[in-house]
């Protein structure tokens, strides 16, 4: 007999493990041991009275019963989380938490800063999830608040309990190694990339969108998606697989500097990542008022919005986009 109730404790530890695919990964996630992780995913289990997972010494991959309770599981932790945030103590108060993917300057810094600025009663504390796909999730759980990114690249069942607004078209650049043969050039055109290998976070399960984004800028052009590899975590390490591999990495203009590399605009055509802003659906939280208007100030002090004729934008967008 399937239980009435079941603890949103449970279903929490599930969807990360489910997400994850890595029990370690998803208890660290989770700020909990990984053995009460592995404990709360049997008890589920045992509720349900159905395996969730399939476990060896090298993976972890989801049964057709785990496949089936994901999409279940993540609604009904949203209902929990907008439960909460309407009717919990606080309700209308409290920190917001804005994703910025990483700790540096950038589009969604900017959108930050001003919006402190214009609204300095609000408590607006940083975050830096790295990659719109994982930050995403943790907006539907309810454990972060905003996040920005390529949005339309998320996978549907992610995005219909979400909502988003385009902030920038944001062009895009390529990170090269000091001394590769393109470094010399003010500016990279994309047919000089033909032939050639190019990092997109292939591999990365927490940028998924913009993997995708780079494969569909990448075809028809012979350019070479780098294939799936370690993330490199940290200035350093970056700097070192960079000097080892020799691969340009797709970056945006405003990615943050990495030692020993250079930085150039891609041009003709010059391609744009359509930058979202997203928030869970129906939130009402204290300080998104604060990031709506500062996305609208400087979209319009920047022109952020603009698209130039004959530049690259994701097929099925519409220079403009607005919330979804």
């Amino acid at each position: 007999m399937i239980p009435r109730d079941v603890e949103p404790r449970l279903l929490r530890g599930f969807v990360a493990a489910a997400e994850e695919l890595h029990f370690t990964r998803a208890a660290a996630r989770l700020y909990v041991a990984q053995q009460a992780l592995s404990r709360d995913v049997r008890r589920l289990e045992q509720l349900l009275g159905a395996t969730l997972f399939t476990r060896t010494t090298r993976q972890v991959g989801l049964t057709v019963d785990g496949e089936r309770l994901l999409p279940l599981a993540r609604r009904v932790l949203r209902a929990h989380e907008e439960l909460a945030a309407a009717f919990g103590a606080g309700a209308g108060a409290g920190t917001l938490l804005v994703d910025l993917n990483t700790d540096g300057p950038g589009t969604g810094r900017a959108v930050l800063e001003r919006a402190r600025e214009l609204a300095p009663e609000r408590e607006l504390m940083a975050r830096f999830e790295s990659g719109l796909t994982h930050a995403a999730a943790e907006i539907a759980a309810g454990r972060l608040d905003v996040s920005f990114g390529y949005a339309q690249g998320l996978e549907p069942g992610l995005r219909a309990g979400l909502a988003w607004r385009t902030v920038r078209y944001e062009p895009l650049a390529v990170l090269l190694p000091e001394g590769h043969e393109l470094a010399a050039r003010a500016e990279v055109p994309l047919d000089a990339l033909a032939g050639r290998t190019v990092y997109a976070g292939a591999g990365n399960p927490r940028t998924l969108e913009w993997t995708g984004l780079a494969r569909e800028l990448f075809a028809g052009r012979g350019i070479v998606l780098a294939p799936p590899a370690p993330v490199a975590l940290g200035r350093e390490e970056f700097r070192r697989v960079m000097a080892r591999t020799r691969h340009p990495v797709l970056a945006t203009v405003d990615f943050p500097d990495m030692p020993d590399c250079v930085k150039r605009p891609l041009v003709r055509p010059v391609p744009l990542s359509p930058l979202s802003m997203v928030w869970r659906k129906g939130s009402r939280r204290p300080g998104l008022d604060a990031l709506h208007a500062a996305a609208d100030a400087l979209a319009a002090e920047r022109d952020w919005l603009r698209v130039e004729p004959g530049s690259w934008v994701p097929a099925g967008l519409d220079a403009g986009a607005g919330r979804g």
